[in-house]
């Protein structure tokens, strides 16, 4: 009666405290390092584990593909240069970029008790000159995407649009000056976006990358230009594709009636065959060895 008024009591405990048995802990969740620098994954687990069980480590990147960085005690091949194991830590004594991603710290006891942490890992990274994309031009009352991506920064870098050396807010509506602009800047994938292009959007554009880890990147300005659509252009187009095609069509009818153009064969019905079967016996009227039908089919 004791011992089950005593395991009532550590259940209310468990219960209220959100304290239970095989936990896995790390002291630091969301590590930052300078590329190339070392650092440390901190793994810790509850006694209820056992004295010996099993600790692995699993890498997840920043496009969700998993690998083992431990297996079965030891680091797996392509961490095996630059990563060691002290208990049930992980230490790497260099990281690069493509390291960037979470870790998972999974431990399993001997009666198959199962318990895990995630560690983040930024590599920091700065920002390095941008790829921009401008059009040259553009027509009124289109649409025009000027896009902008840094592939080094990390955390991943954002974004700043210039006009003619002048900081386009992100937020025009809310900056006076700006209420009347209609672009929709993202900050975060790099996109500047005109919905109905009008004529004073043309000028000279450049986007700038940034990041808490190094100085701004810029590309080079371009020039962007809104014109009208050339509706005349347009018309005068359509009018000579519509005399070309007259003019093909009489071309045509005209050497056909002049004869210059080569005329169908009539065909032929093809020759009867008569195929006739003489007798092989000689006698009677046929002694002088000549062979007289029998029968005959025509093909």
């Amino acid at each position: 009666m004791l011992v089950s008024g005593l395991v009532s009591v550590s259940l209310f405990f468990f219960a209220t405290t959100g304290v239970s048995g095989f936990s896995v802990t790390s002291s630091n969740t969301n590590v930052q390092v300078k590329e190339n620098g070392g650092t440390d994954l901190t793994c810790t687990y509850s006694a209820d584990f056992g004295s010996s069980p099993r600790v692995e480590w699993k890498f997840k990147d920043l496009k969700g593909s998993q690998s083992y960085v431990v297996f079965d005690g030891k680091p797996t091949a392509p961490y095996a240069s630059r990563v060691t194991m002290y208990g049930s830590n992980l230490r790497f004594s260099k990281v690069t970029r493509t390291d960037n991603g979470v870790y998972y710290c999974e431990v399993t006891g001997s009666t198959s008790q199962f318990g895990e942490v995630e560690v983040k890992l930024t590599v920091l990274v700065s920002p390095s000159p941008p790829l921009c994309r401008v059009p040259t031009s553009v027509t009124t009352g289109g649409v025009a995407l000027l896009s902008c991506h840094d592939v080094d920064g990390s955390p991943p870098s954002q974004y700043n649009w210039y006009k003619n050396g002048i900081l386009l807010p992100a937020e025009p509506k809310k900056i006076s000056g700006f209420q009347n602009a209609t672009y929709l800047l993202n900050a975060v994938n790099g996109n500047l976006e005109f919905p109905a292009v009008t004529k004073m959007d043309s000028g000279q554009y450049f986007c700038e990358a940034f990041n808490s880890v190094g100085p701004p990147q810029r590309c080079a300005a371009m020039n962007m230009e809104a014109r009208d659509l050339n509706t005349g252009g347009i018309v005068a187009g359509v009018i000579v594709a519509l005399l070309l095609v007259i003019l093909l069509a009489l071309g045509i009818w005209y050497a056909n009636k002049k004869g210059y153009l080569p005329k169908k064969k009539e065909s032929k019905p093809k020759p009867s065959v008569v195929y006739q079967q003489t007798s092989l016996y000689g006698g009677g009227d046929d002694e002088d060895g000549e062979f007289k039908p029998k029968s005959s089919f025509v093909v």
